[in-house]
């Protein structure tokens, strides 16, 4: 039998057993929602959680997870989309919501890719230099991003290779995924078990008071932005095609989406922040911390080299599986978004476009300044789109038919959808509000205080 056929084999066999038994099958065995995990587990991430318990402690532990969670809801609709109709998402959303919707989300996915790139590599060289310098070795910052380099060119080339090639870099994502887990709770358990009713509440949406001359909503909006990109929208879809799987696997795809992206994203974030806010919270002066500085003081806390190993490289499987995702992401959008044959050589520089991020290891803290806030603007912008595209094809009986679901769970997840679009534009609009006019006194086109 095929690959597939026996795929179906093993599907047919699951589908017999107790709803459990299903779904513990379908986390035995993976699938593309760990490379939306490797996707979202940036730097990003580390720094907006790290903040949020270091200015708030426990008070913001809801933001990641209600990030992730209505996001959860749009990509199970993607998934049951893909699979229903096994057309060109990109096709699609030309065809059945419209050019504007789908080139806004190529265009937002390429965007994002590029620009965020440069933070990755600045964050990814810091870490390493501080992993030698725990070895006694001193080593140069932009020594560390070639090696990032070289690490992103050859997984991502690999990743777009057919076969048992592609299939070993999709295993080693999904075990990097569940290491950064077990790292970050390992760090989590060296401190110990803090009082669990702050912790409770914190899962209780609320805006604190500004705390250690920090205002929360800023928070809010980048852990609400840095849970779901609408590059991860991009990519799904395309991996749901490049298993070949079909309508059989829709049960399958949408169990996926749960313990390969919503489940290790929020653990991952909820272990961030109450590491964070049980030891950093205390000696926080208020400026902004940045993930090698919360390593250090781990530390300091939990041992001399302990505690910063262990969160070091957590840290930097989160950033290897990010920027090895970017570079996908790149390639795929511009294949789709110009006609491009796979492992073309215009497929393959369009993968390679994000490489000048390597910069980033050397120049992040001077290029921020021009690139962090138009990019957040566009790309902000355009996941709203890209959810209200999906939103249309949800909805949309020419292009679903049968498989467009009704009644009440149509409805449920049609307003599980609409509630994912309206929180994002929300938030979108109001981190406009917030940067913008600071943006502008940064490069001198405004004046006066904030």
């Amino acid at each position: 039998m095929t690959t597939r056929d026996e795929e179906l084999a093993w599907l047919a066999d699951v589908a017999r057993r107790p709803w459990l038994a299903r779904q513990l099958a379908y986390l035995r065995r993976g699938g593309p929602g760990y490379l939306q995990s490797a996707l979202t587990l940036g730097g990003g991430t580390a720094s907006a959680c790290l903040l949020a318990g270091a200015a708030f402690r426990f008070e913001l532990l809801w933001v990641a997870p209600l990030g992730m969670l209505l996001g959860g809801v749009v990509f199970a609709a993607i998934a049951h989309q893909t699979l229903s109709t096994r057309q060109r998402p990109f096709d699609a959303m030309r065809e059945h919501a419209g050019p504007v919707f789908a080139w806004g989300w190529a265009i937002g996915t390429v965007l994002s890719s590029l620009v965020w790139h440069f933070a990755q590599y600045s964050l990814a060289s810091a870490v390493l230099v501080d992993l030698f310098d725990l070895a006694g070795m001193s080593v140069p910052r932009w020594s560390m991003g070639a090696l990032v380099l070289a690490w992103s060119v050859v997984t991502a080339l690999s990743f777009e290779r057919t076969g048992s090639v592609r299939r070993g870099v999709e295993r080693l994502m999904r075990w990097m995924v569940w290491t950064v887990v077990a790292l970050f709770g390992l760090v989590a358990v060296r401190i110990g078990s803090a009082d669990p009713l702050p912790i409770a509440r914190g899962f209780v949406p609320s805006i604190p008071a500004a705390s250690h001359g920090v205002d929360a909503l800023p928070v809010i909006l980048s852990g609400l932005a840095t849970a779901v990109g609408v590059n991860m929208t991009f990519l799904y879809p395309h991996s749901l095609r490049e298993r070949d799987w079909g309508r059989e696997h829709r049960e399958y795809a949408i169990a996926d989406i749960f313990f390969g992206m919503v489940l290790p994203f929020i653990v991952v974030t909820s272990l961030l922040v109450i590491v964070s806010g049980a030891t950093l919270a205390d000696g926080f002066s208020g400026a902004t911390i940045s993930p090698v500085e919360a390593a250090s003081t781990l530390g300091g806390l939990l041992g001399p080299v302990w505690g910063r190993v262990a969160f070091d490289l957590g840290l930097m499987g989160m950033l290897l599986t990010t920027v090895t995702m970017h570079m996908v992401c790149s390639g795929l959008a511009c294949a789709q978004m110009f006609a491009l044959e796979r492992g073309s050589r215009g497929h393959r520089l369009a993968t390679l476009l994000p490489t000048p991020g390597v910069l980033g290891s050397v120049f992040w803290s001077s290029l921020s300044v021009w690139l962090v806030v138009p990019t957040s603007l566009i790309a902000g912008a355009l996941l709203p789109l890209a959810y209200l595209g999906f939103l249309k094809l949800q909805l949309s009986d020419a292009y679903l038919g049968a498989d467009r679901p009704r009644g009440t769970r149509g409805a449920l997840w049609v307003a599980g959808m609409a509630l994912a679009t309206l929180v994002v534009t929300v938030f979108a609009g109001l981190y406009a509000f917030e940067r913008v006019p600071d943006f502008l006194r940064q490069l001198g086109l405004l004046q006066g205080a904030p």
